[in-house]
């Protein structure tokens, strides 16, 4: 229960650091259709702060710890089923398929942690659950990067671009109003 509390920490804090930058920036208006896609999106991002704080706050010596874990995973899970749904515009097509992984891989955490906690502690099941989480999670946190314009980096991306240039994205704190 430490080791996920330290790496759900890390985690959330990545979260709110990327929803603050959502939240506050300003940006162009554009179709309705991709804003609407960018409002879906920071409620995605804003959701998944939630739950990660929330799960921050349980008292791992409460009897209710491993129940109150549980529900935030059931949740987040289905937040990020829903998230897979929204239909990505034209200008964010290059992360439609991290939108479906992020599920994916979240909803296989969801089934490790309930392993791992519903009947006698199982650690391997939390390992595997944390690993899954930390997948979401990196797919989300891309997501988000390719959201603000950013060029995503790290091990295992690959960044084709056609015109980065020509894209709308979420702006950050940093381009004011």
């Amino acid at each position: 229960m430490k080791k996920r509390n330290s790496v759900l920490k890390t985690l959330t804090l990545t979260c709110v650091m990327c929803l603050c930058m959502v939240l506050y920036g300003c940006g162009q208006k554009t179709d309705p259709e991709l804003e609407a896609y960018k409002e879906s999106m920071t409620s995605f991002y804003a959701d998944l702060s939630s739950y990660n704080n929330s799960i921050n706050t349980i008292d791992p010596d409460s009897e209710t710890a491993k129940d109150e874990l549980l529900d935030n995973i059931d949740r987040m899970t289905e937040t990020y089923k829903e998230m897979a749904l929204v239909e990505v515009p034209e200008e964010f097509s290059g992360i439609a398929d991290l939108a479906d992984e992020a599920a994916e891989y979240m909803e296989k955490a969801q089934e490790f942690y309930h392993e791992a906690y519903d009947n006698e502690f199982d650690e391997d099941s939390e390992m595997l659950a944390s690993e899954y989480y930390e997948r979401a999670n990196n797919r989300a946190m891309v997501m988000l990067q390719v959201l603000h314009g950013e060029v995503p980096e790290g091990e295992g991306i690959t960044v084709e671009t056609e015109s980065t240039y020509e894209i709308s994205t979420i702006p950050t704190d940093d381009e004011g109003e």
